[in-house]
């Protein structure tokens, strides 16, 4: 029997029962990736000899009656994760070497959760695309298409899901970095509320694993079903140790509803700043009339809705100036006379992102105040419904684009040209205020490509879109593996 395509929920009961071993899994997942990861190339890091060896110990474990979450279950970590052992590089070529003594501390809760690490998965340089290629590793590709993207910064994570490299990935999200690959490649990703799961050590290269809060960015889980989105997220959850003593298990609420019929939900498929693509909106209104259908009360409007060109613009703002102040630019003075030649009319989301690029504290105290009269908007909407579903990205994944300068790419929206960071908008409007999301498949393009929809939930109560994902998983459908041997178009040259 095959196990690659099932569920890190079955394997869990299959590995109890006696039905299957680790050990088999873990050879069938590495056979599977050196078998069809070289066009793909999401396993930027293979652990083979570590994940073997974990494989057995886990088998003796379960011998001895051992039960943890995910005992014995194959999974794989994005490269930004620390992994004692391995290198860390975020795909920056100077620290090709740089090989961390200390687990994240994600990576920790799943080895004692009783996961076997196959590996590393691939990421673009530094996290800041929207697609996953660097110098070191190479390009991630579709696994529905090799001349499109899988996605980023997780995309490593999401192709290896939809390849079957492991039941289950860690990964991260900032401007839909877990669900825009997910989107794209057919899978599911959980956008946790912000500080619900510890970074610690998802961290760049050579710099210390602190406890650090960061801003907008949240670790997460990748899954091919809903329900074992919750399995890992049950993991992940809960405050590092290094701050609040001994690790404890968060108490998440409980979903607001159990049947499809009772939840309220806002469903919208317009953006104020942007068009969305005719494959994107016809995968919403196929998740709305799955709603409608299953009794749920379906609206298109609310005046409670925060308004989403101020969210936007609040977004690029807390983004961009939050990257810089990371990653310094090499011209500031520059970047301030280019900012001082804007005209004051300017209010495109280029203009904002430059305008973001030399914030000063001040400015940024002043965004960060209009994001709390958000969070506030967000707090009423949510007590008249119970989630939010809305587009991922604009469009389904796009051809491969390694244009040394983002800033002059452009996105096709039913072949018109847009700005490419402003297809940001939609994962911004959940990360801005630090709601939890969860993206799910939604079908497939006229061109078969992938296309997901994001579960927008109210502070905190994570299981409700993580339940409704599950509900709606059962009405429509979920992950389906890609049909080897169709590629659309070659893949890109491996760098």
């Amino acid at each position: 029997m095959e196990w690659t395509f099932h569920p890190a929920e079955e394997l869990v009961s299959a590995l109890r029962a006696g039905a299957v071993t680790s050990a088999e899994l873990t050879d069938e997942a590495i056979a599977r990736i050196e078998r069809d990861d070289e066009v793909v190339n999401a396993i930027c890091v293979p652990d083979f000899d570590r994940a073997r060896a974990a494989a057995r110990r886990a088998d003796q474990a379960l011998a001895r009656g051992e039960d943890r979450p995910l005992l014995g279950v194959p999974v794989t970590v994005k490269e930004s994760y620390n992994i004692a052992g391995l290198p860390t590089t975020w795909g920056m070529p100077a620290h090709r070497d740089y090989v961390p003594a200390e687990d994240a501390v994600q990576v920790s809760r799943l080895k004692a959760a009783g996961a076997v690490v196959l590996g590393k998965t691939n990421v673009p340089l530094g996290l800041q695309d929207i697609q996953s290629f660097n110098d070191i590793y190479g390009t991630t590709t579709n696994p529905w298409e090799p001349a499109r993207t899988s996605g980023g910064s997780s995309g490593g994570s999401a192709a290896a899901l939809a390849c079957g490299f492991g039941a289950l990935s860690l990964g991260s999200d900032i401007a839909g970095s877990l669900r825009t690959p997910a989107h794209f490649c057919g899978v599911y990703a959980h956008k946790p509320t912000l500080g619900l799961a510890p970074a610690r050590g998802m961290v760049p290269p050579a710099e210390p694993a602190l406890p650090v809060e960061l801003d907008l960015a949240v670790v997460g889980p990748m899954a091919r079903t809903a329900r074992d989105l919750t399995l890992l997220l049950d993991v992940m959850a809960g405050p590092d140790p290094l701050t609040h003593g001994v690790a404890h298990r968060v108490a998440l609420p409980p979903a607001r509803h159990e049947r499809l019929g009772d939840f309220r939900v806002l469903v919208l498929d317009e953006h104020p700043l942007l068009p969305t693509g005719s494959a994107v909106r016809a995968g919403v209104h196929r998740v709305a009339a799955a709603l409608a259908d299953g009794g749920a009360r379906v609206e298109r409007h609310s005046p409670l809705l925060p308004g989403l060109t101020e969210a936007a613009t609040l977004y690029m703002q807390l983004l961009v100036s939050g990257s810089v102040a990371r990653f310094p630019v090499d011209s500031l003075e520059q970047l301030r006379i280019r900012v001082a030649g804007l005209s004051a009319d300017d209010r495109s989301l280029d203009a904002e992102r430059l305008r973001a690029m030399v914030f000063s504290h001040r400015d940024w105290l002043e965004a960060n105040y209009r994001r709390e009269i958000h969070r506030h908007g967000w707090r009423r909407l949510f007590a008249e419904f119970d989630a939010v579903v809305c587009p991922i990205t604009p469009t389904p994944a796009f051809p491969h684009d390694h244009h040394p300068d983002p800033l002059e790419r452009r996105i096709a929206i039913d072949g018109v040209e847009y700005p490419y960071f402003d297809q940001l908008v939609w994962a911004g409007l959940a990360t801005m205020p630090g709601l939890p999301a969860t993206a799910i498949p939604a079908g497939r393009s006229p061109e078969g490509l992938p296309v997901g929809v994001q579960l927008i939930g109210p502070l905190f109560e994570d299981r409700t879109p993580l339940r409704l994902a599950e509900l709606l998983e059962r009405k429509i459908g979920g992950f389906e593996a890609p049909k080897p041997g169709v590629p659309a178009g070659p893949a890109p040259a491996r760098t």
